[in-house]
């Protein structure tokens, strides 16, 4: 697979959609600041070098991703402002949007302690002022309820402030991560939903089921994540990596990357070489293609925290599977019992 030149290439137009009816055009793939919030919180992906964080997103953006996720509670505020770092000296015209999250509230005092998940309007109105202040911006592009609310705050009220904040001009889009088409069904009673965030991988496919068709005739844009599920749809990872994950990174306590769900996971991941190797790419891209053949599916949030790890899904903007491509990873699914949900759009 060949690589973009490193150094500074010249920005790379890719092609855009329109996200929902937001009014924005985003590229199919958008650079995912999870991990450059560092280690040191419940969710952290291990110790993070700053700088080559800041490297990576204006490597992204030369390339033409035009947007970027990420989320107050991401390494407790810090990788909004790596994010706001990286984009401080662009010009207007070169800045992409930027889409982050409220509702997952920590403990200034005790940055171990469980995030706790808030849906107060109170609270919400601080999260944005504390976003923006972060990102050193006016307005935020995409504001998200990250999850429901578990406060006892109805969805209907914290809904209705998202919608507030949009009407008042602190941002330009509001919508819903991880919330179900049942919960959709609610918030579109009060006002429209602009977009969903669901997780959404070949190994994850539980969001295609009925939050995708739901989105699709809402006309609701869709960006999901973890497309290839935190790096084990990548073509990179393995068994020895995963027993040498770092105790900060949230991955080490989590089932599918131990014992025989492990085993199913990379069994998969090595299916799709055949396929990224007649598309001249990587597994990875392969991985991140595959959710964007979903009908309803907007465009896909990829992490990365060097260039290298951009070059590696960046052939997935541009990247068609065919059905033949799409008939052989069901296969491969069903074959090597990866995950669950659908396993292929529907012709």
């Amino acid at each position: 697979m060949s690589s973009p030149r490193r150094g500074r290439p010249a920005r790379t137009a890719l092609p855009t959609v329109s996200l929902g009816s937001t009014r924005m055009r985003i590229t199919r793939i958008g650079f995912g600041a999870w991990a450059l919030g560092g280690g040191d919180w419940q969710f952290g992906w291990g110790p993070q070098d700053d700088a080559a964080s800041i490297v990576a997103i204006r490597h992204a953006l030369e390339l033409g991703v035009n947007w970027i996720d990420t989320a107050a509670v991401y390494g407790l505020g810090h990788s909004e402002e790596v994010v706001a770092r990286a984009l401080k000296d662009l010009p207007p015209g070169k800045r992409p949007y930027v889409f982050t999250k409220c509702g997952n509230v920590w403990d200034e005092r005790d940055r171990a302690a469980p995030l706790r998940r808030v849906g107060d309007p109170k609270s919400v109105r601080r999260e944005i002022e504390g976003s923006l202040r972060r990102l050193g911006v006016e307005r935020i592009d995409l504001y998200q309820m990250h999850w429901p609310a578990e406060d006892g705050t109805d969805l209907e009220d914290y809904w209705g402030t998202l919608l507030d904040l949009k009407a008042e001009g602190k941002a330009r889009a509001v919508g819903l991560s991880n919330h179900d088409d049942a919960q959709l069904v609610v918030a579109e009673r009060i006002g429209h939903v602009d977009t969903l965030q669901p997780p959404f991988s070949a190994i994850n496919r539980r969001a295609a089921s009925s939050d995708l068709p739901w989105c699709l005739v809402h006309g609701t844009g869709v960006i999901v994540y973890s497309p290839m599920q935190s790096g084990l749809l990548s073509g990179s990872f393995s068994a020895e990596r995963a027993a040498r994950l770092d105790p900060s990174d949230w991955r080490s306590r989590v089932p599918a990357f131990t014992g025989d769900a492990l085993k199913r996971n990379l069994a998969l991941a090595q299916a799709l070489r055949p396929i990224a190797r007649r598309h001249d790419c990587s597994v990875g891209a392969v991985a991140v293609a595959w959710t964007l053949a979903w009908p309803g599916v907007t465009g896909a949030i990829v992490g990365a925290r060097s260039p290298e790890q951009v070059d590696g899904w960046h052939a997935a903007a541009t990247l068609e599977l065919t059905p033949a491509d799409l008939d052989e990873i069901a296969a491969a699914i069903e074959r090597t019992g990866a995950g669950s949900g659908p396993t292929r759009p529907r012709r």
